[in-house]
């Protein structure tokens, strides 16, 4: 039993302390996230902005496309002037990783 309880815990730490959506969030709260931040600051922010999103669910399964190529799709972009992220995590079992994406 004593096991089974240590491998428990250590599955559970290793679910709150990984996944791919905290590598690219400057602050990442345990229990909440949500941070907005910047991955490409141009010289100007363009008028029209593009989204994409991957998500995931218990850091287990991931799906979607955040590709900045995807955002810039999305909003109809073809010159980029500027790139930020969107991330938000609940407890380790809903995440989700967002490009934003501005140009003309």
């Amino acid at each position: 039993m004593k096991k089974f309880q240590s491998l428990l815990v250590l599955g559970l730490a290793s679910m709150f302390l990984t996944g791919c959506i905290a590598v690219y969030t400057p602050a990442i709260g345990v229990l909440f996230t949500e941070v907005y931040g910047p991955l490409d600051a141009g010289t100007r922010v363009g008028a029209k902005e593009g989204e994409a999103c991957a998500q995931s669910v218990l850091a287990l399964v991931a799906t979607g496309d955040a590709s900045i190529k995807a955002a810039a799709r999305n909003g109809g972009i073809t010159k980029i002037d500027s790139v930020d992220h969107y991330s938000r995590n609940i407890l380790g079992v809903l995440g989700e990783f967002c490009t934003i994406v501005r140009g003309s």
